[in-house]
C-alpha cells in the first residue's frame, strides 16, 4: 500500500493543491475498493473514483456521518485486513454505540508527525518538558499528544486526567514548559494551585495547548492572565485521526491552521449541504487524504466555523469554533450556543467562567437557566446584581429571555475531560 508522498509545509499553494488532488484520488479509490459502505454510497450517488479529476469534484461524493460509523460498528469501515491494524481507539459512546477508529503503523506515524508539527507551531521545541493532562486510553487525546511530543523530541510527563491535587504537585516539582489540556480543566488546575497557596503565574509553564472543547477569546484571555502563559488552540477529532488536524500558531493566535496535506476541508450549509465559499460560516467537513486503516470521505464534523486564508503558512485556517450543530439550543424559536453565553459571562467581572445551561420545561414551554459561579472575592449581593445585567445582555444580544442563577464558588461540576455545558432536564416525550 503506497500513499502519495507529502509536500513540505513551506511549499507553495499550487504545490499543495497538486499533492491534495493526488492524495484525494488515492483515498477515494482506496475507500471504494476496500470499504463496502463507500462502494455502495458512491454507486448510489452515481459517482466513481475515476470521476475525481479536480478537487472540486469532491463535492459530488456523499457525506459520511457519525451515524454511518455507528451503523458499521465495529469494523465495517476498515479498509485493511485486521493484521495490518496496529491500534484501535474509540469515542465515549455516551449517546449511543461508540465510534471505532483504527490505525496502521503508517497511520500512527502520520499522526505523530502532525501532532509534532502542531506542538512546534504552538512554540514547543525539542528538549521541552510537556505535561500531558489529556486522558489516556480509548480517547485519542492522551496517546495522540504523547506520541507527537516524543516525535518532536520533548520530554513527556504522562499525567493524564484527574487527580488534580497531584497534577499541581507535578507541575511544581517537574517544572514543565508546556501543558496539553482542555481549557476548562486548565482553569480547574489554576484554582487548585490557588487552594494550595501556589500563585498560578509563578509556575514554569509558558505554553498551554488547549483543545477538545469549544472555547472563546474571552476564555483565552482569562487563562493567559491567570497563569501568565500563551494559550493556543489545537483542533482534532477521533473520526479523522485525533488531535493534530489543525493547530494555532503561537506568533499569530488567529485560529488553527489545517494540515491540509493530510486533511482536506470544506464548509457546507448545515441544512442544505451546499458547499460554501471560503470566508462563509457553516459546518466543517473533512476528508482524510493519507489514512490507510479507515479512509473517511466528507465527514460532517458538526463544528461551525469558517475557512480563512493562511497567515503562518500556505494552509488555510479555521476560525474559532462558534458551536456545534448538536450543541445548539433551540429556545422558543431562537438558536443559541453555549459559547455565546460564555462570551457574555466572561465580560462580567463578578462572575467566574464556570457555568452550565440547564434546560427545563414548564407546561408546554421550554426554559433555560444559566447556572454560574460568582468569583471568590465577590459577595452574593454583587453577584446577584451582575446576574441581572447578564440576563439583560442575553435578551438584547441573543433575543431570548433566560434565568440566571448564581451559585457559590465550586458549585459547578469540574471535569478532567470535556466540560458538560448543557444539562437537559426536560421530561422525555
Amino acid at each position: 500500500m503506497t500513499v502519495p508522498t507529502a509536500v513540505p509545509m513551506t511549499g507553495s499553494v499550487d504545490e499543495l493543491r497538486a499533492v491534495q488532488l493526488d492524495r484525494l484520488r488515492w483515498t477515494v479509490r482506496h475507500a471504494y475498493e476496500n470499504v463496502p459502505h463507500y462502494r455502495k454510497a458512491l454507486d448510489d450517488a452515481g459517482t466513481h473514483p475515476d470521476h475525481i479529476r479536480d478537487l472540486s469534484d469532491l463535492s459530488a461524493l456523499p457525506f459520511t456521518t457519525k451515524d454511518d460509523l455507528r451503523a458499521n460498528y465495529p469494523y465495517g469501515m476498515f479498509a485493511v485486513p485486521s493484521d495490518q491494524v496496529a491500534r484501535i481507539h474509540a469515542s465515549s459512546g455516551t449517546t449511543g454505540r461508540p465510534t471505532i477508529v483504527g490505525y496502521t503503523r503508517d497511520d500512527l506515524g502520520m499522526w505523530a508527525d502532525v501532532v509534532a508539527r502542531s506542538i512546534r507551531a504552538a512554540g514547543g521545541r525539542p528538549g521541552d518538558r510537556l505535561h500531558n493532562a489529556y486522558g489516556y486510553g480509548l480517547f485519542t487525546g492522551g496517546l495522540g499528544l504523547h506520541a507527537g511530543a516524543e516525535r518532536l523530541g520533548c520530554t513527556v510527563i504522562p499525567a493524564s486526567g484527574g487527580m488534580t491535587e497531584r497534577q499541581v504537585r507535578l507541575i511544581q516539582d517537574l517544572r514543565p514548559d508546556i501543558i496539553t489540556v482542555t481549557p476548562s480543566y486548565l482553569l480547574a488546575l489554576a484554582e487548585e494551585m490557588e487552594r494550595q497557596g501556589v500563585d498560578p503565574r509563578s509556575t514554569s509553564l509558558r505554553v498551554a495547548i488547549c483543545g477538545a472543547e469549544p472555547w472563546t477569546e474571552e476564555l483565552r484571555r482569562e487563562v493567559e492572565e491567570r497563569l501568565a502563559i500563551d494559550a493556543v488552540d489545537i483542533y482534532g477529532l477521533s473520526e479523522i485521526v485525533g488531535p493534530g488536524v489543525a493547530q494555532e500558531h503561537a506568533e499569530t493566535k488567529d485560529g488553527p491552521h489545517l494540515w491540509e496535506d493530510h486533511f482536506y476541508p470544506e464548509i457546507v450549509d448545515p441544512v442544505t449541504g451546499e458547499v460554501l465559499p471560503d470566508g462563509e460560516h457553516g459546518e466543517l467537513v473533512l476528508t482524510t487524504l493519507t489514512r490507510q486503516a479507515i479512509p473517511v470521505l466528507r465527514y460532517r464534523t458538526r463544528d461551525l466555523t469558517r475557512l480563512l486564508p493562511g497567515t503562518a503558512g500556505p494552509t488555510r485556517r479555521i476560525a474559532r469554533i462558534s458551536g456545534r450543530t448538536d450543541d445548539m439550543i433551540i429556545l422558543r424559536g431562537v438558536n443559541l450556543f453555549p459559547t455565546q453565553i460564555e462570551e457574555l459571562l466572561l465580560g462580567t467581572a463578578e462572575l467566574a467562567p464556570h457555568f452550565q445551561c440547564v434546560l427545563t420545561r414548564r407546561g408546554a414551554l421550554d426554559g433555560l437557566t444559566v447556572r454560574v459561579e460568582r468569583r471568590e472575592t465577590v459577595a452574593a449581593p454583587a453577584a446577584d446584581e451582575a446576574a441581572l445585567q447578564v440576563r439583560a445582555r442575553i435578551k438584547n444580544t441573543i433575543g431570548v429571555s433566560v434565568d440566571v442563577e448564581i451559585v457559590a464558588p465550586g458549585g459547578i461540576e469540574r471535569s478532567a475531560g470535556k466540560v458538560r455545558r448543557v444539562v437537559d432536564e426536560r421530561p422525555r416525550r
